[in-house]
């Protein structure tokens, strides 16, 4: 019984997490649509690809025992490649200067991946303490990576706009973490579900901010386009005064030549 829930719940888990993954593709449609990535910051993704890479080394047999965390090679592995796919899209559309800075923090993030790896397969002969370093270290990449909203949910507060924190991402970081907080239980792995234990509230509080923001879109998006239809309104009747005084002069010129 312990066994079968362990699995609905990291099944449900995998979806949870595929679905954060592919919730970004709405902000890249944007990028792609408009050429610019805008106020969209690469960090977030960079650092979501460490963590990716982390979690499928540490699900490996090299890691864990035989295949004891198979769920986790199977949604990072996932996650892999959309964060690439972002991070390609990103690198594209940016200008000269961002793309510098991007290939300055890609580079070093994949270096210091590669390293990990290599002390942990052949510094340790066991896997008590392979999981204790790459868990340890990926533990704190992912805190990293679900506090990396704080940047975005104080822009938020400051423009009291939801426009660059998409819902989608927000209601599946929470739903993940939840799930991965709970399967992290199950199999009593502080690994897997310490880093659920921030994520869990960041996830609440993004979603508390969209509540309150996105009440305040809805409500001035019929001023805006009360605005918008009031200066088309003036502008055409201010370009009826102008064909008016045009007509008028024309026939003056008229009256004026027939004389």
């Amino acid at each position: 019984m312990a066994e079968t829930l362990r699995m609905v719940v990291a099944v449900i888990g995998n979806v949870a997490s595929v679905s954060l993954y592919a919730a970004p593709t709405v902000t890249f449609k944007r990028v792609i649509r408009k050429k610019s990535t805008e106020e969209f910051s690469c960090i977030p993704y960079i650092i979501a690809l460490l963590n990716c890479l982390l979690f499928t080394w540490y699900g490996l047999p090299v890691i864990s025992y035989k295949w004891e965390n198979f769920p986790l090679v199977t949604v990072n592995g996932v996650g892999i490649a959309f964060e690439l796919s972002y991070l390609l899209i990103y690198f594209w559309f940016s200008t000269a200067k961002e793309k510098v800075k991007v290939a300055m923090t890609v580079v070093p993030v994949l270096l210091v991946f590669c390293a990990i790896a290599i002390a942990s397969a052949f510094a340790f002969i066991d896997h008590g303490h392979r999981k204790l370093l790459v868990g340890s270290i990926g533990l704190g990449v992912s805190v990293a990576m679900y506090a990396s909203p704080l940047v975005v949910m104080r822009k938020v507060i400051q423009t009291k706009s939801v426009e660059f924190m998409p819902l989608p991402l927000s209601l599946c970081s929470f739903l993940a973490s939840v799930l991965w907080l709970t399967y992290g239980l199950l199999i009593r792995d502080i690994f897997v579900a310490g880093p659920s234990v921030i994520g869990t509230p960041l996830g609440i509080l993004q979603l508390v901010l969209h509540c309150k923001y996105w009440k305040r879109r809805v409500m001035e998006e019929p001023n805006k386009v009360e605005l918008q239809k009031g200066s088309v309104e003036k502008v055409d009747i201010e370009m009826g005064d102008v064909e008016k005084g045009n007509m008028e002069k024309n026939v003056t010129i008229r009256s004026n030549c027939n004389s």
